[in-house]
């Protein structure tokens, strides 16, 4: 009842309060952000870098923003600050990938994964091959247009805050919007799907 109680105090809270009350030391209004945006992170960093180490690259995330704290000067810019640092992650990730020259058979092996989830789960089969497709998808795109379309058409971030989170030109962002799009569309009407 507590929690519950609790919960309903803080859904009231502004980030910015929250922020406030985190940097006077209280540890709580952290694990309230924490849960507030927990998910929308961890579904950015599925669409970044995939499943493998998801967990670890979520806690690098709210480690940082806990750390970062203090430096944060527009707390009312908090969740645009947490994309950013997100989004940063995912970069540093991917280039670590990269430097191991295994990024490749990283993702192939989660191709493979998916595979057998798609035949052990027969419920939920085309919600998943749709998931899969998409997933797939964003495999094709560079690093930078996946980024652009997963912070705007899947998290549903304006193209505006987007070109603040990755310190880009808004034309930029237009851009590779547009073109992963395009890219995005192309590869599921190979794959059959014609109604987008």
């Amino acid at each position: 009842m507590l929690g519950v109680l609790a919960n309903l105090l803080t859904d009231d809270c502004s980030d910015s309060d929250l922020v406030d009350k985190c940097l006077k030391g209280d540890r709580t209004s952290f694990r309230y952000l924490y849960q507030r945006y927990q998910h929308k992170v961890r579904s950015t960093l599925y669409q970044l870098c995939g499943s493998s180490l998801l967990d670890d690259l979520a806690q690098e995330v709210f480690l940082r923003v806990w750390k970062g704290l203090p430096k944060l000067k527009q707390q009312e810019n908090f969740s645009t600050w947490l994309y950013r640092i997100t989004w940063n992650v995912a970069s540093d990730q991917r280039q670590a990938f990269a430097k191991q020259h295994s990024f490749d058979s990283k993702l192939k092996n989660q191709e493979t994964m998916n595979g057998v989830i798609l035949k052990d789960n027969t419920s939920n089969l085309m919600q998943l091959h749709y998931q899969d497709l998409v997933q797939r998808g964003l495999e094709q795109l560079s690093f930078e247009h996946r980024s652009v379309l997963v912070l705007h058409d899947l998290e549903d971030i304006p193209q505006k805050e987007v070109s603040q989170i990755l310190g880009l030109p808004s034309g930029t962002v237009k851009s590779r919007v547009f073109y992963a799009r395009n890219a995005m569309r192309q590869f599921l009407q190979k794959q059959g799907i014609h109604e987008l």
